[in-house]
């Protein structure tokens, strides 16, 4: 399967999300029906006997499709898409079910960052307290979160559609994303599911930290201050292989957030989208001006075929030798579906690729 993350066609990653049909969809009443077989952690809150809460419930969060209103302090929470799953655990809170890391994910289908925070809380894969996992290769799975029996949904970053936020809210209150489909920074995203599962105090403190985290480790790297860039997708095999990412995503969001700017020519068709990614044509490829271009690659050759190709070639950071080419996919997701684990993670092994870049802007 294509990656909904990078690697493929951007329109991948909504597919995933909006293809409910494929999926063993149940209907709201399903919930109820199966809630008697919930299987996972009896809590998904670590020590939630001992549990206090830094926010007086209940509390209603705004998001796409309107409001919800969650009356107390969620015992049973459970994920969909990326980073919603990440910042629970980084709060403090082993969700009862989350999805598997399909694509980047280890033999366990999880990360190592995820993995990491799970053993800390005493709650890793293959032990009694883990999270159950379940596959979104087809789309939500309705079915398995039903089984859950879930207190609330997490969904602050993702692409649900109005038709999968009314399937899962047939099961539990759905915390939505806030407006753009996959453009909820890992900031926001934290400081929504902070709130929505009584840590308002603990989410500040978690952003608060991990931008520390960041800003520390790239004062390493001054280089990278003030130069140009675009992250896109680059396939040479496809006539249409060029995508590139808007300032809606988290991946150019990112890289701002370091000091380093996005190229005029994509920061201006990024005004008033609500998209997270542009089809660029393979043709106009050379108009692609930046310093530095930032790409996933399933492995060197076909960096080495896009520095060769007639076309990507004349991309004009590829020219001057200005490629950052990555080809780890746990490294990719870690930047993709950043989030206060991945990105601390992610630093020592993805700032210098991009110095080494920046130092090749002639």
């Amino acid at each position: 399967m294509t990656s909904p993350l990078f690697p493929g066609p951007a329109p991948t990653r909504r597919t995933l999300f909006s293809s409910a049909g494929k999926a063993a969809a149940v209907l709201a009443a399903a919930a109820f029906t199966l809630s008697a077989c919930s299987t996972g952690p009896t809590s998904s809150v670590a020590d939630a006997g001992n549990a206090t809460s830094s926010t007086a419930f209940p509390v209603t969060i705004n998001h796409v499709y309107g409001e919800t209103t969650i009356e107390k302090q969620p015992t049973r929470v459970a994920t969909v898409s990326w980073v919603n799953d990440d910042v629970a655990i980084a709060l403090g809170v082993v969700p009862v079910g989350v999805p598997k890391n399909d694509w980047g994910g280890n033999s366990q289908g999880s990360t190592p960052w995820k993995d990491a925070a799970l053993e800390k809380l005493g709650a890793g894969f293959g032990s009694d307290k883990a999270p159950v996992q379940y596959s979104e290769a087809d789309g939500i799975n309705f079915t398995e979160i039903a089984k859950l029996s879930p207190d609330v949904i997490l969904a602050a970053y993702s692409g649900l559609t109005e038709e999968d936020y009314k399937k899962l809210s047939g099961i539990a209150p759905v915390v939505a994303h806030p407006d753009v489909a996959y453009g909820t920074s890992w900031q926001d995203a934290t400081t929504i599911i902070g709130k929505a599962l009584g840590k308002d105090t603990e989410a500040a403190k978690l952003v608060a930290d991990t931008e520390a985290t960041v800003k520390d480790k790239v004062s390493e790297f001054p280089q990278l201050q003030g130069k140009s860039f675009i992250y896109g997708n680059l396939e040479p095999a496809k006539g249409d292989g060029v995508n590139v990412y808007t300032a809606n995503d988290n991946r150019p969001r990112f890289l701002t957030e370091i000091g380093m700017t996005l190229a005029p020519v994509v920061a201006d068709k990024s005004q008033g989208s609500k998209e997270f990614y542009i089809p660029w044509s393979a043709e106009k490829a050379n108009e692609l001006k930046s310093d530095i271009f930032v790409t996933w690659v399933p492995d060197a050759s076909t960096a080495d075929a896009i520095k060769a190709d007639p076309l990507l070639g004349q991309i004009p950071a590829i020219k001057n030798g200005a490629l950052v080419a990555d080809s780890d996919n746990t490294l990719t997701l870690s930047i993709s579906a950043s989030s206060p684990l991945s990105l601390p993670w992610s630093l020592d092994a993805f700032l210098p690729r991009l110095a080494a870049a920046a130092d090749a802007v002639k």
